[in-house]
């Protein structure tokens, strides 16, 4: 590619829904990648034995059904989802478990006296999915195009992020169920931003379920690529960009890297306020990742969490609420939360035949260089004995390294930010339009910016749709599949390496 119109620095799912959406609207496009492979958090990785395939942080994908520019994008057609009747399952103790089934009145039959509160919470959410999710994903900065669909979910998220949350409740069951999905946003509880968040989630597992995609979340990713080497675009990777110097002359640089890393690669191009700015924003604590490669199933002790492809660990909703404190006061809890996901339950790309992978993550604070490898490993073995007997390998990132595996994950932070209820607006900066830098044709795309964090691609899809505006006076292109398309995995011959 001799010249370019634009340039994508980062290929998560943010710059890679930028470069597509820049792309099929006729532009020349390069992608520039600091890893060797492609994808950002949604890459797939070897890190244990020949045959076992781990995500290196994103697993399952609600938002890859539900979000508004990945269902413009078609996904669904591109890449095989695998929607289990369990959207999550949530492990009391090694004997109790509560589950959460994708049909709404299977999972109140199951929460026994609070069916009724639990269906009465989610009811109104599920049945005005799409207004919900476009208020999380297109309106936080606007007035709301749903009203009434505004005000039912921002009640519930009142009483849900306060201390009423347990007035809905009355069973252990129920309200450590909706603790654990609240729990996905690393931030104390009850607060504001985990109880959207976790409504969200939660109502999405009823609404479109909790897809794994076959073959691992790469497959997002790679669909992504597919559709930009289709359109003219080019991917290069191993390139770490350091300064505006490495990279060529474009009318637009995208962003998908975190706030402080453009801050350092642009540097006083940017107005001293927009920098104080960007270093005030904050990333918030960390999760230490934690992968297995087992020779056979998990030995649950409730056969329950022998079906459940996501799987919460942690104990009631007051020791959750405990353990995430104790992690906002810079210590490693004595009873950690544990985000779990099983992929080969359903996906047989996962490990050998027989064998099994097992993904998960726990919460420690910002920076923390602990290896959590044994603590996980421990409390798996608690809730299933015998679990230790079928480890073959074990590959731990403590959250102090996982930015070695993603830059933007600093600290450990897979946020890119701290969410929190003032970072949610401000992200980075206060504005209608806050991909837009004061540097013209300069834009941040990640998840460093609105709408945060998430598998959603809508900040690389708003900043791209503004950067075409301004930059090009062109209309947003039509993203779906012309009759005529088939779907190809992109091989490595598409993408280029940095000679």
């Amino acid at each position: 590619m001799t010249s370019l119109d634009a340039v994508v620095i980062g290929s998560g799912p943010n710059g890679l829904a930028a470069a597509v959406t820049l792309a099929r609207a006729g532009l020349r496009v390069q992608v520039l990648e600091a890893e060797d492979s492609i994808g950002g958090g949604s890459r797939t990785l070897d890190l244990g034995p020949s045959g076992f395939r781990h995500d290196l942080c994103s697993a399952v994908h609600p938002m890859a059904l539900a979000s508004p520019f990945f269902r413009e994008f078609e996904l669904a057609r591109r890449v095989e989802f695998i929607v289990p009747d369990i959207s999550f399952a949530h492990g009391l103790s090694p004997t109790t478990a509560a589950l959460s089934y994708r049909d709404l009145a299977r999972t109140a039959d199951g929460l026994g006296p609070d069916g009724r509160a639990w269906a009465g919470l989610f009811a109104p959410l599920v049945e005005n999915i799409d207004a919900v999710i476009d208020l999380g994903l297109n309106q936080l900065l606007r007035i709301p195009t749903h009203p009434v669909v505004a005000v039912r979910y921002g009640l519930r998220v009142a009483e849900q992020g306060s201390l009423l949350w347990n007035l809905r409740f009355r069973t252990a069951a129920a309200r450590a169920l909706l603790t654990g999905v609240n729990a996905h946003t690393l931030g104390r509880m009850p607060s504001l931003p985990t109880a959207g968040a976790g409504l969200l989630l939660a109502a999405l597992g009823h609404a479109v379920g909790w897809p794994i995609p076959r073959g691992g979340s790469q497959s997002i990713a790679d669909a992504m690529v597919d559709d930009l080497l289709r359109h003219g675009g080019d991917v290069v990777t191993g390139v770490r960009v350091q300064s505006l110097a490495d990279l060529p002359e474009t009318r637009a640089t995208l962003f998908d890297t975190s706030a402080r890393a453009m801050d350092a690669i642009v540097g006083e191009r940017f107005p001293a306020g927009y920098r104080r700015a960007l270093g005030r924003f904050r990333y918030g604590n960390g999760a230490a990742k934690v992968d297995f490669a087992l020779s056979g199933p998990v030995p649950w002790r409730n056969p329950e969490l022998r079906c459940s492809p996501t799987i919460h660990l942690g104990g009631d909703r007051a020791t959750l609420a405990r353990s995430e404190w104790e992690v906002s006061r810079g210590r490693i809890p004595a009873s950690p939360y544990l985000l779990v996901s099983q992929p080969s339950l359903v996906d047989d790309t996962r490990a050998p035949h027989g064998a099994h992978s097992l993904w998960t993550y726990t919460h420690v604070p910002q920076g923390c260089e602990q290896d959590m490898g044994q603590v996980v490993e421990d409390l798996l073995e608690s809730y299933a004995p015998g679990f230790k007997d079928l480890v073959v390998a074990r590959n731990s990132i403590p959250a102090s390294r996982l930015s070695h595996h993603d830059a933007n994950y600093i600290g450990g932070d897979f946020g890119a930010g701290a969410v929190t209820l003032t970072q949610l607006v401000k992200r980075p900066v206060v504005s209608p339009r806050p991909w837009r830098t004061p540097v013209p044709g300069i834009y941040l795309c990640s998840s460093s910016s609105v709408p945060g964090p998430g598998v959603h691609g809508m900040s690389g899809w708003h900043a791209a749709r503004l950067a075409l505006a301004e930059r090009f006076g062109l209309e947003p292109p039509a993203l779906a599949l012309h009759a005529t398309e088939t779907v190809t995995r992109p091989g490595k011959r598409d993408i280029r390496e940095r000679a």
